[in-house]
């Protein structure tokens, strides 16, 4: 009779562990999440990649990925 008593606990023992667990990784996760903040995104103004804002070239044009697209200028239209 003891040894059943002893797998009962020892059963609900390892699901509170696990369960636990899980709880606090859902914690961690949520913290996480709300400290991932959408950041501002651009486009290039030469080829059209899009990059977060504090990334990139600005001047009065526009955006640019580097500063060889920024000195190329603004994409030329094919129409």
């Amino acid at each position: 009779m003891l040894k059943y008593l002893v797998v009962i606990v020892v059963v609900f023992v390892v699901g509170w562990l696990l369960l636990r667990g899980r709880s606090r990784e859902a914690s961690v996760s949520s913290r996480k999440a709300a400290g991932n903040a959408p950041k501002a995104m651009v486009q290039c103004s030469h080829c059209g990649v899009h990059l977060p804002r504090h990334d990139a070239v600005e001047d009065s044009r526009g955006a640019y990925c580097t500063e060889a697209h920024r000195l190329a200028g603004p994409r030329k239209s094919a129409d």
